[in-house]
């Protein structure tokens, strides 16, 4: 059976992520995490050197680039078939992830800051445009839309539009409707309930729910007890149509994916 998901992991290089800040901002313990990833079945590995959590302080490019671009070419020595993302809304930070080995762009503002879209282009590389309102400083102080669904399509529809007008390719193109960023409980369960129609717009999704807070509203549950509902959320995105899954938890999300696959007898070709 051919897998028709992508497992993207988690490997924050930071002090201050609300999952794993701190864990990994070091050259070894970011590769045995790596290691750990790949051989629990991670196709693509998220290389974060700046916290989007809500309320977390901004970091400058030379101290992002510093972060990132050492584990990057590290991964790259070590896995070099790996898919390796950078995390990162800055242009510069970007061309150099990429020039290092990086060969996706994942942007919390979907490439909306002055130059990056340039960047993309350029260079040819995947990117995943994420929706979100506000800032982490202030975007999950009371947000609302009157349609929080219509309002992050009309969103991907202009930010796809601007992409191509650069003349980005569009299998390179892929979407996420930013799970709470700048969203409320309700706007985000509605948001993943509607994943086939976000799947509509002709690209690939993918879904970001791995630990956040929206379990701690369901379940009351902490950071490292949400397992099970992240779980819960993948299973049900993949039966819409979801795409690609950023988790931390890549060994479980991989077998209830690989199941749910079998259950309901899939058989597409693999994703590119």
């Amino acid at each position: 059976m051919v897998k028709d998901f992508r497992i993207m992991g988690v490997l924050n290089v930071t002090p201050d992520s609300f999952s794993d800040g701190g864990k990994f901002n070091n050259l070894d313990a970011a590769l045995r995490q790596v290691k750990t990833m790949v051989d629990a079945g991670a196709d693509v590995i998220d290389v974060g050197g700046e916290s989007t959590r809500p309320g977390a302080d901004s970091v400058d490019v030379d101290e992002e680039i510093s972060r990132v671009i050492p584990v990057i070419n590290t991964i790259k020595t070590s896995y070099p078939d790996l898919m390796i993302s950078i995390d990162t809304s800055k242009a510069e930070v970007m061309d150099a992830a990429v020039l290092a080995g990086a060969s996706m762009i994942n942007d919390v503002n979907a490439l909306e800051a002055e130059g990056a879209v340039e960047v993309a282009v350029r260079h040819g590389v995947k990117v995943c445009l994420m929706h979100k309102k506000g800032s982490p400083q202030d975007m999950q102080d009371d947000p609302e839309y009157d349609d929080v669904v219509q309002q992050v399509l009309d969103y991907f529809d202009q930010r796809v539009e601007a992409c191509l007008s650069f003349g980005m390719n569009t299998d390179n193109i892929i979407l996420d409707p930013g799970i709470g960023f700048g969203k409320t409980l309700s706007h985000n369960l509605q948001l993943i309930q509607n994943t086939a129609t976000l799947k509509q717009m002709g690209f690939p999704v993918l879904i970001g729910v791995s630990r956040k807070s929206m379990f701690a509203e369901l379940l009351n549950r902490a950071v490292d007890q949400r397992m099970a509902g992240s779980l819960a959320v993948a299973q049900f995105a993949y039966l819409q149509g979801a795409d690609y899954f950023r988790v931390h938890d890549v060994a479980e999300t991989v077998d209830a994916l690989t199941v749910s696959q079998a259950l309901i007898g899939t058989q597409t070709e693999e994703i590119q």
